[in-house]
């Protein structure tokens, strides 16, 4: 071997510590330098979205917490019945369940941001014009028709519609915590706006959450995108493979259309209608009764409004815990079982609530509000499930118009339970009624079979005709 030959195998010559190399030279010899990785944000602008969205569920939760609060000062102040006021309420969560499935057509049409701010719009001019009422229908527009139609035009679709679009990977977790911030603006809301209403009177509360909604429009018509594609950017956690099954594309028509024609496929199958019936139950001994009617009924038996408000706001963080809790239980366990075991137990609890109610708050009471609250929508992780096990891949769907049963019966049960109270001079029909309700819901949810066979499976809505 030549000395070329020999140096040439043996690499370039090190020089040693008399060589004048200048360092930036030795360097590039001795380390070259790997190309520049791309450099992208730091924070997903999905993150941002997500923010957003909770900002506005929230801000919108606080329309929830307002009605159980006015229930007395109306009664007092305009002579008006508990009957009429839940009417109004009444027509709210039916109108929010009845857009509900239909939210996401409308999003597709005219974009999520686009939907959002009127949907934000509309409540705050529902809640702004209740300052002028004077006469009863008057309530039932502002509160039952523009708040009701605004928050469901949000309520189910919006996250759906978000976290479809916008994630892949923390799918789950971001719906998870949207889910929540329901349970959270009520517990902002409510001992603030009871406050409110003790000290300053009830139009106040209206004016408050009115202006909470206003003013979470600017951001959302300033922040929200459509699409990650808008901002040259993948949904979180997706791969270019991924994007077609991460934001699907479709005509705003054909969904609406979609959505009815599942609608009559799932209703000729009898879990639909068990699972319907159930979670209309859980709306009615819900939202229904104990989210409208809880306040006036306590306060009924002497209790201030802001301590009532206080143990309901306390229910809300209860419910997040239990949800969670029921999410992982979920996953391990049989979903009739558990929704057998949830109605029977809140059921039980009801049963006992009208003899917990006192002037002041004992320590019955607060165990009541610990217990009812982790049941409160623990039914939802499981009800999906089922859903999901029955329905495949049109179980959102399916899930939009169960949600919309919970709501019917929300809305027949807040305006009972008015009723009830008018004619009887006390809540406590309401509460027994509630209890029995809860045990046919258990009895609903354990007549579910627990693997449907194939021929028992609705027949499946062709996508490309969508």
């Amino acid at each position: 071997m030549t000395e070329q030959q020999t140096a040439a195998a043996s690499g370039p010559p090190t020089p040693g510590p008399s060589a004048s190399v200048p360092a930036s030279v030795s360097t590039s010899v001795s380390r070259p330098l790997a190309p520049a990785a791309p450099r992208g944000p730091r924070l997903h602008y999905a993150w941002i979205i997500a923010a957003v969205c909770l900002l506005v569920l929230v801000g919108a939760a606080g329309f929830r917490s307002t009605p159980a609060l006015l229930m007395e000062p109306l009664n007092t102040e305009f002579g008006w019945s508990h009957g009429i006021i839940s009417a109004a309420v009444s027509l709210n969560m039916l109108l929010n369940g009845l857009t509900a499935p239909f939210a996401a057509a409308l999003m597709d049409r005219f974009g999520i941001r686009r939907v959002a701010a009127v949907a934000l719009l509309l409540m705050s001019v529902g809640s702004g014009a209740t300052v002028f009422m004077t006469q009863s229908w008057e309530m039932v527009l502002c509160w039952g028709v523009l708040v009701g139609v605004g928050s469901g035009s949000m309520a189910l679709a919006f996250t759906a519609t978000v976290t479809g679009r916008w994630f892949l990977a923390r799918r789950g977790l971001v719906t998870g915590v949207l889910t929540a911030a329901s349970a959270a603006g009520n517990l902002v809301f409510l001992p603030v706006l009871a406050w409110l209403i003790s000290d300053y009177g009830w139009r106040s509360a209206s004016i408050t959450v009115g202006l909470c909604a206003l003013a979470v429009v600017p951001i959302v018509l300033l922040l929200m995108r459509e699409q990650p594609a808008d901002l040259g950017l993948l949904p979180y956690g997706a791969t270019e493979q991924d994007v077609p099954a991460a934001a699907p594309a479709s005509a705003a028509g054909g969904k609406g259309l979609r959505a009815l024609r599942v609608l009559r496929g799932a209703a000729g199958t009898r879990p639909f209608w068990l699972l319907a019936g159930s979670f209309a139950i859980c709306g009615a001994t819900t939202n229904g009764l104990v989210g409208t009617h809880f306040i006036p009924a306590a306060g009924d038996h002497g209790m201030v409004e802001t301590t009532a408000a206080g143990l309901l706001a306390l229910v809300g963080v209860f419910d997040v815990v239990g949800t969670i809790f029921s999410g992982w239980l979920t996953d391990r366990l049989d979903s009739r079982k558990l929704l057998g075991v949830y109605y029977l137990l809140r059921g039980a609890s009801l049963l006992f609530l009208p003899a917990l109610f006192a002037r002041t708050v004992h320590p019955s009471m607060v165990i009541f509000i610990i217990f009812y609250g982790l049941d409160w929508v623990a039914t939802v992780p499981p009800t999906i499930a089922l859903c999901r096990e029955w329905f495949g891949e049109d179980a959102p769907i399916v899930f939009g118009w169960v949600f919309c049963g919970h709501q019917v019966g929300a809305a027949v049960v807040a305006l009972g339970a008015g009723l009830v109270r008018d004619q009887l001079g006390s809540y406590d029909a309401a509460w027994y009624g509630a209890g029995a309700l809860c045990v046919i819901a258990a009895s609903c949810a354990l007549l579910l079979r627990a693997k449907p066979p194939a021929k028992d499976l609705p027949v499946r809505v062709a996508t490309a005709t969508a």
